[in-house]
């Protein structure tokens, strides 16, 4: 139900809108098929007795006619016990006075019948508590019952479960393709729920209607907020608008094919009217042609010839009439280039906010990278950025200079001979367990090379150039 545009607020602490009492609000607001009652500052002539009989709405709009016997004050609005077999339920008033007149011959009920139930009284603080402790058990019960319709192996779904006002009998409704034998599945549920059961199977269309959802379009279901009469919906429907026959876009959320499918069915058969047959092939001195494509409000047509069905050519439906009526006198028409119609290409038209900055298309299509440019800009910054850098370290002050300053020096009488300056004695003798580093690098180098197949000759050079080091 159409809770959002209720007009009760939010007394939720999330700031969701609407009530969220799906259709059981005191507003009667989010109710669907909701009657304006504009007759309801107007009294009644003099002498005119009201009119005793009102409209009372139950659970998902289920809405049913009660005969105030008893002369209530009713308004819209007020939750009332009504008339049921057995015990009595309880409904919200949603219509009084004279309009519930014309509802009840729109929808072909006498109001003179002894069918038409009554009303009982206002429900009271008990009946309102007793119908909500009903009410929350719906839910719990439903996850039990298909458990319990599943252990059967019985080929049905419970789409909804509804309750009494006095809470002594519940009506469980299901959806099943074929004939149900259901017997023990109702001795299950009066064992398991100790409730007087009643099954009512619905179609896949009320289904829909009675749970509610949010179509393709973006909008809630129309079978759930105004639409009454479920049509029967051919696949002719979508030939007649030229859609494409894909089951996954033209069904609905009841898995039958969509309801609004008809709701323009009217005005594209009326502009067919001046179409000539599809199916009419058009002579021509190169050759047959057959049509591939309408376009039904601007009156073209796309024939393309037997022979070469890649090439199409654009007519308007006036020549396409004039070759038929040739062809019927025996001629021929030259060919259908003579009578192509050049179509201008629409400019594909870019949305643009307020400022006209900002493209609805703009995240559709990935963003493509210049490898080239990247790798000419990474080449250059490697040898810029040197320079630069260095540039950058020479003309700037060093600001690590004064710590650098007040670091402890180092004791130079500990370095290494070699490091002080002094030169290195080749003749001396080296301390015991050390070996020459120098003729042991290259030992390691001319052994690396041996390994190597193709570096021997450069292992015999270097071990040629360091014996002549040596000597």
């Amino acid at each position: 139900m159409a809770c959002t545009n209720c007009s009760c607020g939010s007394s939720k602490s999330d700031g969701a809108k609407g009530c969220g009492n799906n259709g059981t609000c005191g507003a009667n607001s989010c109710n669907k098929l909701t009657v304006f009652d504009w007759l309801a500052n107007m009294s009644l002539p003099s002498g005119e007795a009201p009119f005793d009989c009102v409209e009372v709405r139950f659970k998902n709009g289920r809405k049913e006619f009660y005969r105030n016997t008893e002369k209530l004050t009713l308004s819209i609005g007020d939750i009332v016990a009504t008339e049921a077999s057995p015990g009595h339920d309880v409904g919200i008033v949603t219509l009084t006075g004279e309009l519930v007149k014309i509802q009840m011959k729109k929808k072909g009920v006498d109001h003179h019948s002894a069918e038409v139930l009554k009303v009982y009284r206002k429900a009271s603080q008990k009946d309102i508590d007793i119908w909500s402790a009903a009410r929350d058990r719906e839910e719990p019960m439903k996850v039990r019952a298909r458990e319990l319709a599943i252990r059967l192996n019985l080929e049905m779904k419970i789409s909804d479960i509804e309750f009494q006002g006095d809470g002594s009998k519940a009506t469980f409704y299901y959806t099943a393709s074929d004939r149900v034998d259901f017997r023990q599945l109702i001795k299950d549920y009066a064992s398991e729920f100790k409730i007087r059961i009643e099954m009512k199977q619905v179609g896949f269309r009320q289904e829909a209607s009675r749970l509610g959802g949010i179509g393709s379009c973006g909008r809630e279901l129309c079978c759930s907020t105004w639409l009454t009469d479920f049509r029967s919906v051919n696949t002719s429907a979508a030939r007649y608008q030229q859609l494409s026959l894909n089951p996954q876009k033209l069904a609905g959320q009841c898995g039958k094919l969509k309801c609004c499918l008809n709701f323009e069915l009217d005005t594209y058969m009326d502009a067919l009217r001046d179409f000539p047959d599809y199916e009419t092939k058009l002579k021509t001195e190169k050759g047959d042609a057959v049509c591939q494509k309408q376009d039904i409000f601007k009156g073209l047509m796309w024939y393309a010839y037997t022979d070469n069905f890649a090439a199409w050519h654009v007519l308007s439906t006036e020549q396409v009439k004039e070759i038929i009526s040739l062809n019927k006198e025996g001629g021929l028409a030259t060919s259908l280039e003579d009578y192509t119609v050049e179509v201008e290409q629409e400019v594909e038209k870019t949305y643009n906010n307020v400022v006209g900055q900002e493209s609805i298309t703009r995240f559709d299509q990935p963003k493509k990278k210049n490898r080239s440019k990247s790798k000419n800009r990474n080449k250059g910054k490697g040898r810029e950025g040197a320079v630069v850098e260095g540039q950058a370290r020479a003309a700037s002050p060093d600001k690590n200079a004064g710590q650098r300053n007040t670091q402890p020096q180092r004791n130079p009488q500990n370095r290494p001979a070699q490091q002080q300056g002094q030169p290195k004695d080749s003749s001396a003798p080296q301390a015991q367990g050390q070996p020459n580093t120098g003729e042991q690098r290259a030992n390691n180098r001319n052994k690396r090379n041996k390994k190597r197949p193709g570096n021997r000759n450069r292992g015999n050079s270097n071990e040629s150039k360091n014996n002549e080091g040596t000597n």
